[in-house]
């Protein structure tokens, strides 16, 4: 007799976990075959792509900051609830949440109430290592198992009491060979080398940086150092961005889109950078850099009373040292990030000393063969196969 397909509901809240969802669902695939296994749940295109039919528009519930959330409640409430009724009544194999805690980490609580046996998979930890380190013991009341990005995250959530934690690795990592091409770490610097300028892509980002990275620039002009410079932006930042720029000492060449920025980075020698995702991206391709944020007076005062992480730079963080530099708030100055970034520029002990930390974070973040979706797929699979609804 023919085994029933695998039913698998995937709940996520935006568009970069309709991705990792996408790429899990297509690993699913890959190991029990298109008629194998169903999907069910919340997503976006890519998740559609892969068959699952959401329940409503990924729009309805894609909220960011401190204050959207509190705007949108209503319509959370209700796209919670929704969610939550239509897996009891499916009744699945597995319940996936990624990433978005407010709106999935919601469902999976109401979830558990009322299917206390179906297991429920977080892929994408929390922050618990860096702000509210008590949720980590509230969600192993119903998340039986945390999937992690990054590989202290595990021990994270065994020092606070977390659910079981496994690293399946960054979606990053499978973009190493693009990011760095084939130049090893340890390669001459080009004449004059290649510096990047990387803002952010938020507009509260580059509002805040682009002047102070236009002056770093300049200060480094007049100490005499010479190189090229390169700015990847954001296509809905670029009008923005070439007005700011304009009145720049040394005139950036800006280049967009997803081929060009790779490209770039797999030209660049130093890097000026807002903190971010970014930075992981930089010291995969191998590009030493100096890092720098803003946010306004009352985020800095909320972020200082909840925030217990040492770095805001994600590969200081999985180093456990702040081999990068950062620049926060009112240390963020033209004068700081230019004596930082002028080192990174010549072959010099700074530079050396971040080539050598990434070469840790290559063995740190290596998943063994497999890719993150492939490990991903296997927990997932397994957390099925150990418990029913």
């Amino acid at each position: 007799m023919s085994r029933a397909p695998l039913s698998v509901w995937i709940v996520c809240g935006e568009e970069s976990g309709d991705q990792l969802g996408a790429g899990l669902a297509a690993a699913l695939r890959g190991r029990l075959g298109d008629g194998g296994v169903r999907f069910g749940g919340v997503g976006g295109a890519r998740l559609e792509r892969e068959g699952l039919r959401s329940l409503f528009p990924l729009a309805d519930i894609a909220v960011m900051g401190f204050v959207e959330p509190l705007l949108r409640l209503p319509t959370l409430i209700r796209r919670v609830r929704q969610t939550v009724d239509a897996i009891v009544a499916a009744r699945p194999d597995v319940l996936v949440i990624i990433d978005s805690p407010d709106f999935t980490h919601a469902v999976a609580r109401r979830v558990r109430r009322r299917l206390p046996r179906l297991p429920v998979v977080n892929y994408v930890s929390p922050s618990v290592w860096a702000w509210r380190p008590g949720r980590a013991r509230r969600m192993a009341a119903y998340v039986d198992h945390v999937l992690a990005l990054l590989p202290f995250e595990p021990e994270a959530h065994r020092r606070l009491g977390g659910p079981p934690c496994a690293y399946v690795g960054h979606p990053l990592v499978e973009k190493r060979a693009l990011l760095r091409g084939d130049r090893p770490l340890d390669h001459a610097l080009a004449r004059p080398p290649v510096l990047l300028a990387l803002p952010g892509s938020r507009t509260s980002e580059v509002t805040r940086l682009l002047d102070i990275f236009g002056e770093t620039v300049g200060r480094l002009q007049r100490a005499g150092l010479q190189f090229t410079l390169k700015l990847p932006a954001a296509p809905h930042q670029e009008a923005r961005i070439r007005a700011g720029v304009a009145g720049w000492p040394v005139q950036p060449e800006l280049v967009s889109g997803e081929e060009a920025k790779l490209a770039a980075f797999r030209s660049a020698d130093a890097a000026l950078a807002a903190s971010g995702t970014v930075s992981l991206e930089l010291a995969l391709a191998g590009v030493p850099m100096v890092v720098a944020y803003r946010v306004s007076a009352l985020e800095a005062a909320i972020l200082r009373r909840l925030v217990t992480a040492p770095s805001a730079v994600l590969p200081n963080l999985i180093l456990g040292e702040n081999a990068i530099p950062e620049f926060l708030q009112e240390d963020c100055t033209a004068e700081k990030l230019a004596a930082a970034l002028g080192p990174l520029l010549a072959d010099t002990p700074q530079r050396r000393a971040q080539l050598a930390a990434f070469a840790t974070i290559d063995t740190r973040m290596d998943t063994g063969g497999e890719t993150p979706s492939q490990r991903a797929a296997r927990i997932v699979l397994a957390a099925a196969r150990g418990a029913g609804a």
